[in-house]
């Protein structure tokens, strides 16, 4: 059977939009396992698999990993669903479904993500030049937006053109509004207004810098023979605010500096032991 693993984050908004997709494929192919991972509180497993950012989704069939999606693509994430669901077996119903209002159907997909590039292929493997530099500007700026392949859609090729009346791809969409074609991201982008305006992508690698430092804290602290313990300041976001503490994220006699230093010296224990006789 076909597993769907999302790595996904607390603080990223768009993990918890795609949480919402996952959970309506769920009930459109109950024969799918659907399974949600921290990528921080698994390290080791996003290492292994390369999670360089979220939300990623791995596909698995008999334990081996088959398809990978980067970022919130929705209407992306619908199509490898299917298709590896399907791919094997028979639909349980030989009809189709009657389709669907185009003019709706243009709604809910422009609206499918906060920031939808209409385009020729997929951010993977883009299948026209235009469509490509749109890509690349938008990775560049760490901008989070969905996509959609008109090659994989007729209707909907033609019909956007119509509804939108842009005679042209690729388009881009931010909360349901046409932003425009690349010209126009490449004059947004040159003004400066492209990043006030698109969602930005929260890197996982941003925040692995505070992860190493904690690393680093814990090993120092074991390094030293002391007996310690530990507290999981994501799980509880109200004891993020620093205050009476000034010190950053991981704090330990201060934040990381003091105890390497101490721990080179010899001293760290005995610090810690004085500090807790007060």
């Amino acid at each position: 059977s076909l597993l769907v693993v999302h790595f996904w984050a607390p603080w990223a908004p768009q993990c918890a939009q795609m949480n919402d997709v996952m959970a309506e494929l769920a009930k459109e192919h109950p024969q799918v396992s659907f399974v949600k991972l921290e990528a921080e509180a698994v390290p080791e497993v996003s290492e292994k698999y390369e999670i360089n950012s979220v939300p990623t989704f791995l596909f698995f069939k008999n334990s081996q990993k088959i398809d990978r999606l980067d970022g919130a693509h929705a209407p992306e994430l619908t199509k490898k669903v299917q298709r590896h669901a399907s791919s094997g077996s028979f639909s349980p119903s030989g009809g189709e479904h009657p389709k669907e209002d185009l003019s709706l159907r243009l709604k809910k997909l422009i609206h499918a993500a906060p920031c939808m590039l209409f385009m020729k292929g997929t951010p993977q493997e883009p299948r026209c030049g235009f469509s490509k530099q749109m890509v690349e500007i938008l990775n560049k700026h760490n901008i989070q937006f969905s996509s959609f392949d008109i090659f994989s859609d007729e209707e909907v090729r033609q019909g956007l053109k119509t509804y939108s009346n842009w005679p042209t791809y690729p388009q881009l969409y931010v909360s349901g509004e046409l932003i425009g074609g690349l010209d126009i991201i490449k004059e947004l982008e040159a003004s400066k207004e492209l990043d006030t305006i698109c969602p930005k992508a929260p890197k996982l690698e941003e925040r692995r810098v505070e992860c190493g430092r904690q690393r680093l804290s814990m090993e120092v602290v074991k390094l030293s023979l002391v007996i310690f313990f530990s507290f999981n300041i994501l799980r509880f976001p109200a004891t993020q605010c620093r205050s009476p503490s000034s010190w950053p994220w991981p704090r330990l006699c201060g934040g990381t500096d003091g105890p390497v230093s101490q721990a080179r010296s010899g001293g760290l224990k005995d610090g810690i032991k004085l500090r807790g006789e007060h």
